[in-house]
């Protein structure tokens, strides 16, 4: 009897550890400056926040969150998607990578996301879309539930990262407390933009299941949502894979006629 109090105990010891040591592990930022030719850098909104902006020639404006692993240097296929379409795309950079002071939270990021928002939409008159990656499909949502956007496109997302985290710790993440649980279900119900999802088939991080599962809460919520299973794609190549760009442009041609 013993030996299972002493199991017990050490259980919730590395609990306590996992929580503690949580952020670290799910920001795994790199500190790749981003430099690329023709984007211009700034500080912005009373938080200063860190953005890339590429002023296109479209009506239409892209506000783009990253994902968790490395900084926006890493997402330059994405970002380009964009730009060779003629879009203005803004790209919040995050706190704890790419050079960029501070420590980044869940409630941080969102907080700056909105502040980002509400700062380009006094810089732009048109439509504004957003656009995440992965761990950015959180912000993306956060902000399309609180702010008025044309269209959400998400790549790689999740239904909870603490399910995520779950299966990877050995932990009951999504009910502990301290844990930041990343709920994309919780938003579905305050979206109302039409929704483009793509997930790779062979994604191993995020599995193609999570993204499943999210499209048909957002069907459920009678969103119009049209999603992509990207045969072969894994989640770090998914944004390279052939139709992808295509996908992007016919969705935002019809949403935005």
């Amino acid at each position: 009897m013993n030996w299972l109090w002493a199991v017990g105990g050490l259980y919730l010891l590395y609990a306590a550890a996992m929580v503690l040591a949580h952020p670290k592990l799910i920001y795994p930022f790199g500190p790749d400056v981003f430099d690329a030719p023709g984007w211009t850098q700034a500080q912005v909104t009373d938080r200063a926040v860190s953005i890339a902006q590429w002023d296109g020639t479209d009506d239409v404006a892209v506000l783009f969150f990253m994902g968790n692993g490395g900084a926006l240097a890493y997402f330059t296929y994405t970002l380009n998607a964009h730009v060779d379409a003629g879009r203005t795309v803004v790209a919040m950079e995050y706190p704890g990578g790419g050079g960029i002071p501070g420590k980044p939270s869940e409630a941080g990021l969102k907080a700056d996301a909105l502040a980002t928002y509400d700062w380009l939409a006094s810089q732009h008159d048109g439509p504004i879309v957003v656009h995440g990656y992965s761990m950015g499909t959180g912000i993306a949502q956060h902000v399309a539930a609180e702010r008025a956007v044309f269209a959400i496109i998400l790549d790689a997302p999740f239904v909870k990262m603490c399910e995520l985290m779950t299966k990877a710790a050995w932990l009951p993440a999504c009910y502990m407390p301290g844990v930041q649980k990343w709920n994309s279900a919780a938003l579905v119900p305050q979206l109302n933009a039409p929704v483009l999802l793509q997930h790779g088939s062979a994604d191993q991080l995020i599995p193609l299941r999570q993204g499943a599962r999210l499209a048909a809460l957002m069907q459920a919520e009678g969103l119009d949502v049209d999603f992509h299973a990207v045969p072969g794609a894994t989640h770090s190549n998914l944004a390279g894979q052939p139709g992808y760009r295509d996908r992007i442009d016919r969705f935002l041609s019809d949403v935005l006629k």
